[in-house]
């Protein structure tokens, strides 16, 4: 539309989808802004219109058509069975919803850009990952079941629609795990707990984004031109038993064979919601390469993942059962003693060559 974007949000009632909205209504080249979902939001909103509605609603595809809709962004696809009670319905949520509100946007003339807030779940958690997943690989053990499965599927559907409807550039955003103040999560929640279990042997690699950086990417994607796919991160990675030591949280290492019922009896608690499907990711991790997000969609994340965490456990006051001070200590202890422990072997090394 040559007078401003107009733009429909799926699940406005989420802390994300909220922020996305507040970031728009911002921008003086979005004329109208429409948010979807079945229960109301309670951000600080001015100029988002709300239509109570299921994304599965055939009321959708008229506010599309009505409103002359250019931008669609879809943030309604629940990463946790809780969420969306049960892990049926939130199937049903995530699979059908989307394709029917693919179906909806088929329809609409004034169509220009789809985006879907997608995940870097899509690539799985397996002992046969490559270092980094670029967006072009394709996992060797895709995920079988449960969110990561259903964003597989997602993405499937959306890449048909966009076959069909090569008019309208789709973006798809595979993030990794997304940290905030305001934001909750199936991996944060972990550290509500006094003590943080782990798979005993593992220690994976693992990378976060920031809310604001989500925000800001999820703004530029609504109101560019950015067709494609990207992963969407903080550089550099953290490995587990440092975001537990920096959250001043203990470690509880736990044998494979018992992951799953430890998992079990820390949902049922109420105090951490961690889906059986996740587990993987516990205990392998998952890092993404970032190269196309900077070069292609032009945006480089304003935190790391260090310090995407490090604001995280700031910004939730998470209290740890050791101090932070004690942390940077103990930090640097392992440091010196792996630099030391390396040096030594260097040096052993030099006296069997000079011995022979």
């Amino acid at each position: 539309m040559t007078d401003g974007r107009r733009v429909l949000i799926t699940g406005i009632s989420g802390q994300l989808a909220g922020q996305v909205a507040r970031a728009l209504e911002a921008r003086d080249d979005v004329v109208e802004l429409y948010g979807v979902d079945v229960r109301e939001p309670h951000h600080d909103l001015r100029r988002t219109e709300f239509v109570r509605a299921d994304v599965r609603n055939p009321l959708v595809a008229r506010v599309l058509d009505v409103a002359q809709i250019d931008t669609v962004v879809h943030l309604a696809v629940a990463s946790t069975p809780s969420a969306a009670g049960g892990r049926a319905r939130m199937k049903e949520l995530n699979v059908i919803g989307t394709m029917q509100l693919l179906a909806a946007c088929q329809k609409v003339p004034s169509l220009r850009g789809f985006v879907l807030k997608s995940s870097a779940a899509v690539y799985g958690s397996e002992f046969t990952d490559p270092a980094s997943f670029r967006e072009s690989v394709t996992p060797r053990t895709p995920p079988t079941h449960g969110f990561g499965k259903d964003v597989a599927e997602i993405e499937g559907y959306v890449r048909a629609f966009g076959r069909r409807r090569k008019d309208v550039d789709v973006t798809m955003l595979r993030f990794a795990n997304l940290l905030g103040g305001r934001l909750d999560s199936a991996f944060s929640s972990l550290f509500n707990l006094p003590v943080v279990p782990s798979v005993l042997g593992y220690d994976p690699r693992l990378q976060f984004c920031h809310e604001e950086d989500a925000v800001a990417v999820l703004e530029r994607a609504a109101t560019g031109s950015h067709p494609g796919i990207f992963n969407v991160a903080g550089d550099g990675v953290l490995y587990l038993s440092q975001a537990i030591r920096l959250a001043g949280r203990i470690a509880t290492p736990v044998p494979l064979p018992f992951v799953a019922g430890v998992a079990s009896l820390v949902r049922r608690s109420g105090r951490a919601d961690v889906p059986s499907d996740q587990l993987r990711f516990l205990q392998f991790g998952r890092v993404v390469d970032t190269t196309r997000l900077e070069r292609r969609f032009g945006y480089t994340p304003r935190y790391t993942t260090r310090e995407t965490f490090q604001d995280f456990v700031r910004r939730k006051r998470i209290r740890g059962v050791v101090a932070h001070d004690e942390v940077i200590r103990w930090e640097r202890e392992i440091y010196d003693l792996i630099q030391r422990k390396g040096q030594e072997r260097f040096l052993a090394s030099r006296g069997r060559q000079g011995g022979r």
